[in-house]
């Protein structure tokens, strides 16, 4: 049976499979509402391009289902915020690229605690800085742009970086010994989240002047600022190794 689209979606590239027929490209579903703008993006991975556009719809409806890499998402459509949308489709497993003229830290700051992979700002996009960024989310690598870096950069306070609820979830379980695997199944979601979260808490820690690349400097830097607390900082286990008559390993 034919799946039905919302009128106004381009599904032309969708296929069932996690990439495209090309080896190695990238794929990415694009939620704008502006044609031109459409069209710009569409010139953008036009030609020989490491990423392929896939889908593309005026609502998040329109592109539902559709199976890409990479979402690329405006956040006003039909003059509507979808703000409070990015948190579902991040928790959905998605890779979220928020593509916006809302540059406002605040906004941008709120995006990134939904779960969103980067922030790329319409005014100053180029073809190789959004490629860049798709490919960095795509590969699951950190990546700031500017709008981020601004953002971080604002913050009220920058020497005490804000973490988010779920990232500071990750990064505590995380310290309890368990892998990001473990991490991932009891927070309900991918475990390329977790490695998101923990990789944006270090990029925050690093834009106030704190670097942690190693775990224990990171859970030096989370003590230090309350954002965990020593007693909660306990080996983890789980439910099914706790159970009477259960075989623990070594």
């Amino acid at each position: 049976m034919a799946r039905e689209t919302e009128p106004g979606a381009d599904r032309r590239g969708d296929r069932s499979g996690d990439r495209s027929e090309a080896a190695g490209r990238v794929t990415v579903a694009l939620v704008e509402d502006h044609q031109v703008v459409v069209d710009g993006v569409r010139s953008w991975f036009g030609g020989p391009s490491p990423v392929e556009l896939v889908a593309q719809g005026p609502t998040i409806e329109s592109v539902r289902g559709v199976v890409a890499d990479v979402l690329l998402l405006d956040l006003n459509l039909n003059g509507t915020m979808v703000v409070d949308r990015v948190a579902e489709l991040c928790a959905g497993g998605q890779r979220v690229i928020v593509f916006s003229e809302h540059e406002e830290p605040e906004t941008v700051r709120a995006v990134l605690d939904a779960g969103a992979s980067a922030f790329i700002g319409k005014g100053r996009a180029t073809r190789e800085s959004c490629l860049e960024t798709i490919l960095e989310v795509a590969a699951d690598r950190p990546s700031v742009t500017l709008p981020m870096a601004q953002a971080i950069a604002t913050d009220e306070s920058p020497h005490r970086p804000q973490l988010s609820d779920k990232e500071r979830a990750a990064l505590l379980f995380w310290f309890q010994s368990m892998s990001k695997a473990s991490v991932a199944a009891r927070m309900g979601i991918k475990e390329r989240t977790v490695r998101q979260y923990i990789d944006r808490a270090r990029v925050k820690y690093a834009a106030a002047g704190r670097p942690a690349p190693t775990k224990e400097k990171l859970l030096i830097c989370a003590i230090q600022d309350g954002l965990v607390q020593p007693d909660e900082v306990t080996v983890y286990t789980s439910r099914a190794a706790r159970a009477p008559g259960s075989v623990r390993s070594g």
